[in-house]
């Protein structure tokens, strides 16, 4: 039977992926943006997403407070860890946020162009650095448990280490695939084309950078790889991340592009997947001591009480935010029309 520790693992897993797989594509279309040179293309562009981010945004901040709510010592290490990889991060995406609002009341068109820029450096470093900081977990950061506490002695400089920045140059790939996948349901004519060129450049770059961190990661954190190999769970993943990924450049040939946006959203739900199945039940790998060190879904976790009673909040809060996300994508559907108040 399954216990409420690994419950919550399975729903902060579920809450990653929702984020990756939708604001995946908004910080994918800012890394587009900040090659785009035509302005009417750039405002189909940012009004692609002008009217989703936010709500994109909320799948992050509910996956922050389940980890905090169901593993607080996971928490505070890593937060406190990567405390000023975060504060770069929450800059890069303040930067974002305004510059749809100051794009949008903007009068002229050179102030237009520096708002776009905001919005693309603003996608473009989060995009970077959240596989950064995955990389790290994967790889293991260098912690201890003296007395009962978790002693870190991680450094800003130690988490951009070669292994981590491939990790977020893969998932910096995914994101661009993911985003220009969107696109093609948001465009059409000339403009169509040229996210389809970027859909296919995305898909060829992350599945190349994969296979690479899949062979790096056998090197440089092989406990990934203890076990899984006779894992029926795994293999089912591993047939999924297959299917999304051999069927991306065939729905993209085939104009089926809401499957094709599908395909890639299975994709990067497959790649994470895989991920938290490689690790589990630990949560944050110790490069320290493994075995004695390493944070689990067990000796991270809050009381069975605790648990329990924030798992009855999230079975009524979920429903919520999974229907607010399906209300908002069905109003908003269609390709992007440029009117009086579109950003």
């Amino acid at each position: 039977m399954i216990d409420l520790n690994t419950i919550w693992f399975l729903l902060v897993g579920v809450l990653i992926i929702g984020y990756a797989i939708l604001d995946g594509f908004d910080l994918g279309v800012g890394v587009i943006q900040l090659f785009t040179k035509d302005e009417k293309e750039r405002q189909i562009n940012i009004n692609a997403v002008g009217p989703v981010w936010d709500g994109n945004e909320v799948w992050l901040l509910t996956g922050g407070g389940a980890l905090f709510a169901a593993f607080p010592v996971v928490y505070a290490t890593v937060f406190s860890g990567f405390y000023l990889a975060f504060m770069l991060l929450l800059f890069f995406l303040i930067f974002r946020a305004v510059s749809f609002e100051f794009r949008k009341f903007s009068e002229t068109a050179e102030a237009k162009k520096k708002w776009d820029m905001a919005f693309a450096i603003g996608s473009t470093v989060p995009a970077l650095l959240y596989g950064v900081a995955i990389g790290n977990i994967m790889k293991g950061l260098p912690i201890e448990i003296v007395d009962g506490k978790v002693v870190s002695k991680i450094t800003f400089l130690g988490l951009l280490n070669p292994f981590a920045i491939l990790i977020g140059l893969t998932g910096f790939a995914m994101f661009v695939m993911q985003g220009a996948i969107y696109l093609t349901m948001k465009t059409e004519g000339a403009h169509q084309e040229k996210v389809i060129k970027w859909a296919n450049g995305g898909w060829i770059a992350f599945v190349a950078l994969y296979v690479i961190s899949t062979i790096a990661t056998l090197f440089v954190a092989p406990h990934l790889f203890q076990g899984i190999l006779n894992n029926i769970l795994f293999w089912t993943v591993f047939l999924l991340l297959l299917a999304g990924i051999i069927y991306t450049p065939i729905g993209l040939k085939s104009k089926k592009y809401g499957w094709t946006f599908l395909a890639s959203s299975v994709t990067i739900a497959a790649v994470i997947g895989l991920l938290a199945i490689s690790l589990y039940p630990n949560l944050v790998p110790s490069s320290i001591d493994l075995e004695k060190f390493s944070l689990t879904i067990y000796n991270a976790s809050s009381s069975q009480y605790t648990l329990k009673t924030m798992l009855i909040i999230a079975l009524i809060g979920m429903p919520v935010v999974i229907g607010y996300t399906i209300f908002i994508y069905r109003v908003f559907k269609g390709k992007v029309i440029i009117t009086k108040d579109s950003y």
